[in-house]
């Protein structure tokens, strides 16, 4: 089921508000956040529109969570941060997504906390943001 006003379904406009897709895996498409306050910072939402992990079959929810466990260990090996913290909250995005969320000791934002939806804080270039997905790639 598509829903066309949900931004991982339709993609395009509305999830280039936020995210820049990386790729497409067995049953997830992955996004960089945008807003890279904390360097690595990925989506992973699932291909089917369901608001919940207990929509999916058993089997369906074992392949999802390896998708993220894949993309967690690429953002490991990329960036090496501290530890990588998840949130999957789905209060106003009625659709299935993790926030992979690269947690560093040495910076200035949240050590220790839950991190923020959108700190609105580090932005970068089209060059950076291509040079923190090719790092990504070559480590899925």
């Amino acid at each position: 089921m598509i829903d066309n006003n949900c931004a991982y379904c339709v993609e395009g406009e509305l999830v280039a508000k936020f995210g820049i897709k990386i790729c497409e895996l067995e049953t997830s498409k992955v996004y960089l956040f945008k807003e890279q306050s904390h360097k690595g910072r990925c989506i992973v939402a699932h291909k089917k529109h369901v608001g919940d992990m207990n929509e999916l079959t058993a089997e369906e929810r074992a392949a999802y969570f390896e998708d993220v466990a894949l993309v967690s260990r690429a953002i490991q090996k990329a960036f090496n941060p501290d530890k990588v913290n998840y949130g999957a909250y789905g209060d106003t995005g009625h659709h299935l997504h993790f926030h992979l969320c690269p947690k560093y000791k040495d910076d200035e934002f949240e050590w220790g906390g839950v991190f923020l939806m959108n700190p609105d804080r580090k932005y970068l270039s089209e060059d950076e943001y291509a040079q923190i997905i090719a790092k990504i790639k070559e480590n899925l």
